[in-house]
């Protein structure tokens, strides 16, 4: 299941993925935070398309998952206090990282982070950011398996939805690497 750059041909399956979401959240399936008509929305997509930073998980011509990579730090990062300082082209951050919820436990998730780490490797940029909802406990567990330490947590308007506590989390490669090898 390759990982690729998304094309304009992706963007309906990214937008249905964020509704499934958004569905399972609104039914009670789920606890991520996100608001219909807020954030996501098609137009999250079709922004990180425009700016090439958005990222699918195909296989068998269905995207199964998606995320944006790129350096934008949101400045509710500033609030945090980062074991990892670095500058900012050196940082790659991960947003957005949505798995279609008829692919749960499929490891998408994970192959969608490998996906991340090695491209920011590849970028020159080992210092890795992620941030998500304190409500998206899933979320957090997965991060904290894969080896992110959780920097700090920062009350915010987030994505336009209000009252989020927003949970930032960061991997240095450089570190890992060499404590793995």
């Amino acid at each position: 299941m390759p990982v690729r750059k998304a094309e304009e041909k992706d963007i309906d399956a990214v937008a249905a993925i964020y509704e499934k979401i958004l569905t399972e959240e609104e039914n009670g399936m789920c606890s991520i935070g996100w608001k219909r008509g807020i954030y996501p929305t098609r137009k999250t997509a079709e922004t990180a398309l425009a700016q090439k930073d958005l990222f699918v998980l195909e296989e068998d011509g269905r995207i199964l998952a998606a995320m944006r990579l790129n350096r934008e730090q949101v400045p509710e990062y500033a609030n945090v206090r980062w074991k990892y300082e670095a500058s900012p082209e050196r940082i790659m951050v991960m947003h957005t990282l949505v798995v279609d919820p008829d692919e749960k436990g499929r490891g998408c998730g994970g192959r969608m982070i490998r996906f991340y780490e090695n491209y920011a490797y590849e970028q020159s940029c080992p210092h890795l950011r992620i941030d998500t909802n304190q409500k998206n406990t899933v979320a957090r567990a997965m991060y904290r398996h894969l080896g992110y330490r959780e920097a700090g947590i920062t009350p915010c308007v987030f994505n336009g939805i209000e009252g989020v506590e927003l949970v930032c989390l960061e991997k240095n490669l450089n570190a890992n690497r060499k404590e793995s090898g």
